[in-house]
């Protein structure tokens, strides 16, 4: 994640050893992973847009038992990157979709919803994209919670909400979390009808949705409804993320075309087109030879 505003840190940022429940296709470009078991009681959900970084075993449990502590920080990022090649697990970011406590029938339960780049099968797909698609019961993951980005003013009550695909889970639980009586605007870009994930928001906020060409920039729709649209009466919270020039261009639009306040506006570039996050060699091999 880059371009961020004003995070809130969560209590406790340790290793929480998970597993794999299940995965559903939700959509064309959707898998939802489910996890839990493991060390599930020891993460804190925080609502809103929680996010954090999760470690994939693409080269098996042996890289997941040699995290450092502090993987998420220099010194231990440094230590991980000293993983071997070929048994590294390959780290990213997420956002928690949905997070279910423990109850007396069931245990506690983590969503995670993947959005799928290319094909596990024609081997075209990244290597997060891959593993959602091919996941199993019983695997094992890392989590190291990052806490959150969207961090309005106490009592606000209007926000504007913008994304593209990547944004979606996390403008999601941004709603979810929200006081009934929230009105807004959400305006939600995705790659196609079919990856329009309704979701449950107050009825205050109307989402939009944008169905983008193939041949489109991702965000580029987005920003121009924005643009274009009737905000809320000041004062709202805006929070903005996806691919980076989106909460870039978007920002720089509401303080300095609509006269919003910086601190009134959460942004952050949840990726960059062009740019892959890093890879493991071994997996950037597999792939090309795939």
């Amino acid at each position: 994640m880059a371009l961020a505003s004003r995070l809130v840190k969560p209590e406790t940022q340790g290793l929480v050893h998970l597993t794999v429940l299940r995965r559903e296709r939700i959509a064309p470009h959707w898998m939802r992973v489910t996890l839990g078991g493991g060390e599930i009681d020891a993460f804190r959900p925080m609502g809103f847009d929680q996010w954090f970084r999760i470690f994939l075993p693409l080269g098996g449990d042996e890289g997941l038992d040699r995290l450092p502590a502090k993987a998420n920080k220099l010194f231990g990022y440094l230590k991980y990157l000293r993983i071997p090649d070929g048994v590294r697990p390959v780290m990213r970011n997420y956002s928690v979709r949905a997070f279910r406590p423990a109850t007396a029938e069931s245990d506690a339960e983590l969503d995670v919803d993947f959005v799928l780049h290319g094909s596990a099968e024609d081997g075209t797909a990244g290597p997060a994209s891959r593993w959602a698609e091919t996941c199993a019961s019983g695997e094992s993951v890392v989590l190291i919670d990052e806490g959150l980005a969207f961090n309005p003013e106490r009592g606000t009550d209007r926000v504007v909400l913008v994304a593209d695909e990547t944004g979606l889970p996390a403008v999601a639980a941004v709603c979810a979390s929200l006081p009934s009586h929230t009105s807004g605007l959400a305006i939600v870009e995705v790659p196609s009808a079919e990856d329009a994930l309704e979701f449950e928001h107050p009825a205050g906020i109307t989402v939009r949705w944008i169905v983008r060409d193939p041949d489109v920039k991702p965000g580029a729709l987005a920003l121009q409804a924005l643009r274009e649209a009737s905000l809320p009466d000041d004062p709202f919270h805006a929070y903005i993320v996806g691919e980076q020039a989106l909460p870039t261009e978007a920002r720089r639009h509401l303080v300095a075309e609509r006269g919003v306040s910086k601190d009134l506006v959460s942004f952050c570039g949840y990726w960059r087109v062009g740019a892959a996050s890093p890879t493991p060699k071994s997996q950037a091999t597999a792939e090309a030879r795939a």
